[in-house]
């Protein structure tokens, strides 16, 4: 007898689907805790500047999408969940087990593990079944930052983005690397969030055939609490490469798979402006988003990880 199919539980942050939601949205990521009219006045600023949504939300649906194609829908059920706005990982949560889903697989659209980050999606599937008062067993991927079909995409970016460039200036190009950043006091306590980031990176250079002075790495992004955020920030990182004499600079933005704002904002405008004020060229390789090649290595995840589910439904068909 063939089992239903397996849940597949793929999350991502959440971002405001307008102008309005931001206040809502900015109140789950703080907990509650108001935000200043300054901090929302700027991230208003930073949507509004990329047409006052967040395009998260549609990429990750193609994603999934993709994937439940690939998976196919006799052996894997794909179900959509946020972290910080609708469709809540909690309500969806609820759903699978309202749905009979027994057993699930969850995978964050994110690469690298930090207990902060993926460890935070985890804590809100519990969260999720404990209000739904329901019993999924979840197998969950910790990261997948090393996963080749992730790092061969990312290759061709790169080997593609400095393929822009007029032949004479291709190799004068330099690849900076990043990742959102997070409070510098997690390396202290051994999370692996900061190795994973730039062994990504590493990897990806040597598949593009880049010599060590061709690439570095910063972090993006950072939160605007008080304490140290790990880095060198992007901004201040291309300061450094325009003072040595670096004047191209392609952005391989290796922590996020998706268009949003992070990306839309942080790199294409806003760190796009202070490289032209340093006479510097900043170029973007397209995010990864429905690639195919990505959405196979993710399939190859999932799949690893029910694997044994999946002989099971083999074996008892």
């Amino acid at each position: 007898m063939t089992r239903p199919p397996i849940g597949l539980l793929v999350m991502a942050y959440g971002g405001p689907q307008s102008l309005e939601d931001l206040p809502g949205y900015l109140a789950d990521i703080r907990r509650g805790r108001p935000t200043p009219r300054a901090v929302l006045d700027e991230i208003a600023h930073n949507y509004r500047s990329i047409g006052g949504t967040s395009p998260l939300l549609e990429r990750t649906r193609r994603q999934v999408s993709a994937l439940a194609e690939r998976l196919g829908t006799q052996r894997f059920r794909c179900y959509v969940g946020m972290r910080h706005w609708a469709p809540w990982i909690e309500d969806t949560v609820s759903r699978m087990v309202d749905d009979g889903v027994t057993r699930a697989v969850s995978l964050v659209l994110a690469p690298h593990y930090s207990r902060m980050s993926i460890g935070a999606y985890q804590q809100r599937i519990a969260e999720g079944l404990d209000m739904a008062h329901g019993s999924i067993e979840f197998i969950h991927v910790a990261s997948y930052h090393d996963a080749p079909g992730y790092i061969e995409a990312l290759v061709r970016r790169v080997r593609d983005g400095i393929a822009g460039w007029p032949e004479p200036e291709r190799d004068q190009v330099h690849v900076v690397f990043s990742a959102h950043s997070l409070p510098a006091r997690i390396v202290a306590a051994g999370d692996v969030y900061d190795s994973q980031c730039k062994d990504t990176a590493r990897r990806v250079a040597a598949g593009a055939g880049l010599p060590d002075g061709r690439w570095s790495w910063s972090y993006q992004s950072a939160g605007r609490s008080p304490e140290p955020w790990l880095g060198p920030a992007l901004e201040d990182h291309l300061g450094t490469l325009a003072g040595a004499g670096v004047r191209h600079v392609l952005s391989v933005p290796v922590g996020f798979v998706s268009d949003h704002v992070e990306v839309a904002y942080d790199i294409d405008i806003k760190a796009r402006e202070h490289a032209r004020s340093l006479g510097v060229r900043l170029e973007r390789v397209p995010m990864l988003n429905d690639d195919p090649q990505f959405i196979e290595a993710l399939a190859e995840i999932v799949e690893t990880h029910a694997g044994a589910w999946l002989r099971g439904s083999v074996d008892a068909a």
